[in-house]
């Protein structure tokens, strides 16, 4: 009797344990279109947990059950201080035993500087020159040191956007895909696997993308914030400024003058707000001018979270930017 109750014991021990060597690790990213990504890699072995589901980091809060999971998680993918302020303390102690990918730190050779209004000057006027990844690099790197002062303090000293370039979401799918291999070497064939796919899907939407915005490149036109830095590098877009630099801090009454003058002085075709922020503003600024107005959405903020959200809000921005400057 004690011989089959030790055989039945094993027999059972056996799948527990194999099955908790096999355990996915539980995965916290911090905004959707980074959680695409991590979702496409992790296919077939576990699905992330997605923080902020809908609207903005600047000033987001977190909720018991958001902090739970950040309590509970082996990895944190999120893209840094200067974006997601929000997290800083709970990584610190919620998270504090988890692993963190930090991915402004991780692709901090990718990095942009904020930019401030002088900039805008600037790259009006070099527009039209051949432009490329190394061009922008370069020109952040020359920038006026009052830039500091002027970034407010959600948008640092570096511009955090970075998931708004395809060739930048193929570094942020590499340097996730390490991460979850060395964290989870059980599962590390099906990451290799799931991330090749991804690589390939994002040089073809980069392709894509390129082609579509070729009848657009010159059309000047203005952001709400300073958000799209990498997207318009990576297609040579002719934006001309920003509302605001900093969405938490509106732009007063001499800065509306000065934005409603740049509109008509670069005879802007499109002023573009964000479903997130207020749109009254961009209806005050083009008022009186022959510039249209549109929406972009840098954070998917309506599209459903998963493996497809990235390619959908990027296919969406290109078409809404394209419809904002016929």
């Amino acid at each position: 009797m004690k011989q089959l109750l030790s055989t039945l014991l094993f027999l059972f021990i056996i799948p527990i344990n194999s099955a908790m060597a096999n355990e996915a690790p539980k995965v916290v990213v911090s905004i959707k279109p980074i959680h695409s990504l991590v979702t496409a890699i992790m296919d077939g072995v576990a699905t992330p947990t997605l923080i902020i589901k809908k609207g903005s980091p600047h000033g987001y809060s977190l909720r018991p059950s958001e902090a739970k999971a950040l309590a509970k998680a082996d990895l944190v993918v999120w893209v840094g201080h200067e974006l997601e302020s929000f997290l800083e303390k709970p990584l610190e102690t919620l998270a504090k035993n988890s692993d963190q990918l930090t991915l402004s730190t991780a692709l901090q050779s990718s990095l942009l500087k904020t930019r401030t209004g002088e900039d805008w000057d600037e790259h009006h006027e070099e527009h039209g020159h051949d432009a490329d990844e190394h061009k922008e690099h370069d020109h952040a790197a020359h920038e006026h040191e009052e830039h500091e002062e002027h970034a407010g303090h959600h948008h640092g000293v570096m511009d955090l956007h970075i998931w708004l370039s395809p060739k930048i979401a193929q570094k942020i799918v590499i340097a996730t895909t390490a991460k979850l291999v060395k964290i989870d070497p059980s599962h590390a064939q099906q990451y290799k696997a799931n991330s090749t796919k991804v690589l390939r899907k994002l040089i073809a939407l980069d392709n894509e993308l390129s082609l579509a915005l070729l009848p657009v490149q010159d059309k000047p036109y203005l952001a709400f914030h300073s958000a799209y830095q990498y997207f318009e590098a990576a297609y040579n877009l002719n934006a001309v400024g920003s509302v605001t630099i900093d969405p938490d801090r509106k732009p007063g009454v001499k800065g509306i003058s000065e934005i409603r003058q740049r509109v008509k002085d670069t005879n802007a075709v499109c002023v573009f707000s964000e479903p997130q922020f207020e749109s009254r503003l961009v209806a005050t600024i083009i008022e009186g001018t022959s510039a249209k107005t549109g929406t972009l959405d840098p954070l998917g903020s309506n599209i459903p979270a998963g493996p497809e959200a990235y390619f959908t809000l990027m296919h969406n921005l290109a078409s809404n930017l394209i419809a904002g400057l016929k």
